[in-house]
């Protein structure tokens, strides 16, 4: 799809990276340049305490498939007029830097556009860009709100054990990109666009954020079930000792799940019969749909559940998650590595996956170095 795209990443560790990656699953060319000065993508470090990898840690390997890499020293004159000249080549250049770096490298949008004026320049911030302050998700999630609402009652706030901000700051960003490219194919434009972290984790806070806004309660700690919606995020053992969460979102998958567990009286009383009276009352009913779950096996009300279209699923560590059906057109492989696709959508006519197939291994850090040097010269 993007087959005549290049790309310029000049973006480390997550969101920016992932940026690219969704670029190169869909064809383009992305020259990932890296600090010969410090080992490269910082991520390249991040090692868990028994993981054995060569410069490519597990991290790493989550948003760097399909890259070529090019190692370079962007303090120095050479590695300036590199970049530079690759700029003038690209159709789209991601960056991650503070506020202000990017102007003493030398690669800010203004600088770079004056021999690329279709340029189409993004870039993530922590907080704006004129905000001097580094971003990084664990931070954010502390100040936006999230690790305040996340854990159980009276417990300590958490975060997220995946980056979700960055995640989320990284699908912002291709929109933004998309939008430029659309701007640019009917005006012939470049454009200069800019998420960061803090007004991504904003936006994200949904209704979380108008239970405030509109409704005027400041959303607290409650674990995994939903302020809104019961039985919504409880989560129930089984007889054969599975975690079973629902996800019932009106009366009648309320009433139907009643029926699947033997008991449709239930859903007739006065303290269940709305979803308005089921949050009032949520801790009776979750002990009365405890005690009748734990007398079904998993296996058996399971398809019963689904069968009524009653929303609920068994909770899965990442290698049974990994090992699903609808997992499998998602994982990389390459080299003896393995990944996992950051597009998940298909086009009619588009064999996306045959493209992804393609991808190659996340680069060793300035592997294509020489590559790239006759390309531009």
């Amino acid at each position: 799809m993007f087959e005549e795209l290049k790309v310029l990443e000049l973006a480390s560790v997550l969101a920016g990276p992932s940026v690219g990656q969704f670029f190169a699953e869909l064809g383009a060319t992305v020259i990932k340049v890296e600090n010969s000065q410090t080992g490269g993508d910082v991520t390249r470090s991040w090692k868990g305490a028994d993981e054995q990898t060569d410069d490519r840690s597990a991290y790493f390997c989550s948003v760097n498939w399909g890259k070529k890499s090019i190692a370079l020293d962007l303090t120095s004159v050479e590695g300036k007029r590199i970049v530079q000249q690759l700029a003038a080549k690209s159709d789209i250049i991601i960056v991650s830097y503070k506020p202000g770096d990017a102007e003493k490298l030398g690669v800010a949008y203004q600088q770079l556009r004056i021999n690329n004026e279709q340029l189409i320049y993004g870039q993530i911030t922590g907080y704006g860009s004129n905000d001097p302050r580094v971003g990084y998700d664990a931070v954010i999630q502390a100040e936006s709100g999230f690790m305040f609402m996340n854990g159980e009652p009276d417990g300590a706030s958490l975060k997220l054990p995946v980056a979700l901000i960055d995640i989320l700051a990284g699908h912002q960003l291709k929109e933004a990109l998309l939008l430029a490219l659309l701007k640019r194919e009917r005006t012939g434009e470049g454009s200069l666009v800019e998420v960061s972290l803090i007004q991504t984790a904003i936006a994200s806070l949904a209704n979380q954020a108008t239970n405030f806004l509109v409704a005027g309660k400041i959303p607290q700690k409650q674990g995994s079930i939903h302020p809104n919606i019961a039985p919504y995020g409880e989560v129930f053992k089984t007889k054969d000792e599975k975690e079973l969460l629902l996800a019932v979102g009106n009366d009648k998958q309320f009433r139907d799940l009643c029926k699947v567990l033997g008991k449709s009286q239930l859903a007739g009383d006065t303290l269940y019969k709305t979803n308005y009276v089921r949050v009032l009352n949520r801790i009776l009913l979750g002990e009365e749909l405890s005690v009748l779950i734990s007398q079904q096996s998993s296996v058996t009300l399971l398809p019963q559940l689904q069968h009524l279209k009653i929303p609920a699923g068994l909770i899965h560590d990442i290698s049974q998650a990994l090992s699903t059906p609808q997992a499998a057109p998602l994982i990389l492989s390459s080299n003896g590595l393995k990944g996992v696709s950051t597009f998940v959508g298909n086009f009619s006519g588009v064999d996306n996956k045959q493209t992804a197939m393609r991808l190659s291994a996340p680069p060793h850090l300035g592997e294509h170095t020489d590559e790239i040097l006759k390309f531009i010269d």
